[in-house]
């Protein structure tokens, strides 16, 4: 099993930035591929940016392309989401996820450990 623990998370207006962290423990080997999701109210949880294990790869959704960057320490087990330029609309709990596999992966069907989330809201 892995662990996935989110912080970072806050209330900042339009255009300010908030870094998200989220320590893995457990089996930490299984975290081939560490990703963000978010689901705001009323709405589908939606894939926000992944990463593999050695960083050699990421993927971001379109909406954050540019403002957001996700990035890994291994050493520390520990993924980021870097949010720039946040937007009123980027408001969501936003969550972890990790599976083993190393293949990128954007369905959260994929992804076989979550965190609890951590709120992230932008106001206008």
């Amino acid at each position: 099993q892995v662990q996935l623990v989110e912080s970072g998370g806050g209330l900042v207006q339009a255009g300010g930035s908030l870094r998200l962290s989220c320590a893995a423990s457990g089996r930490t080997f299984s975290t081939g591929l560490m990703g963000w999701f978010r689901q705001a109210p009323g709405k589908e949880r939606e894939f926000v940016a992944a990463i593999t294990y050695g960083g050699g790869s990421r993927n971001y959704v379109d909406s954050v392309k540019g403002r957001f960057t996700i990035s890994r320490d291994n050493a520390k087990n520990t993924v980021y989401l870097q949010m720039n330029s946040l937007k009123p609309e980027d408001t969501a709990v936003y969550y972890c996820a990790a599976r083993s596999p190393y293949d990128m992966v954007v369905a959260a069907t994929g992804y076989s450990y979550w965190g609890q989330g951590t709120q992230v809201t932008v106001s206008s």
